[in-house]
């Protein structure tokens, strides 16, 4: 999760405003701005870019739902383990109950903190994206349409 957090803050700060300026480029060295196929362009180009910037946040959000799961996986495997060490040993002390389950439940606060600060991430670049979308959308500007 955090190599496509780090690869979405990459792609917003260097690729990202290359694209856009291309796309602006192309979009100001069009003579039509004004027809139908004008407006065609200007979507397709807009969509494009937008493609770039939607990629792998679908793939954070999988992971942030995927995180507390895996912590709970691991609490509970390490409540079998204490168990199985208390019923092999034949201990039934409370303190030694409680240190093992303390001991369990990290994996499932680990997951838990992951999946918080993946959720705020996946939400920025969610509304990162649409803000760039808007933005490049007003910079592609239109003339009147002549088409009737």
């Amino acid at each position: 999760m955090w190599a496509c957090i780090f690869e979405r803050m990459f792609y917003l700060t260097s690729v990202h405003p290359k694209n856009v300026k291309a796309a602006m480029d192309h979009w100001n060295a069009r003579e039509d701005h004004g027809s139908w196929y004008a407006h065609q362009v200007r979507e397709r180009m807009i969509s494009v870019v937008s493609q770039g910037l939607d990629k792998r946040v679908e793939i954070i959000q999988t992971c942030v739902a995927l995180c507390p799961l895996l912590g709970l996986l691991g609490t509970v495997t390490g409540m079998i383990e204490v168990f199985s060490s208390m019923s092999d040993t034949g201990a039934g002390s409370a303190r030694t109950m409680a240190s093992g389950v303390a001991k369990a439940t990290v994996p499932t606060m680990a997951g838990m903190v992951a999946a918080i600060s993946g959720v705020a991430v996946a939400a920025y670049f969610k509304r990162k994206a649409a803000a760039e979308r808007e933005e490049l959308g007003e910079h592609l500007e239109l003339a009147d349409w002549e088409g009737h």
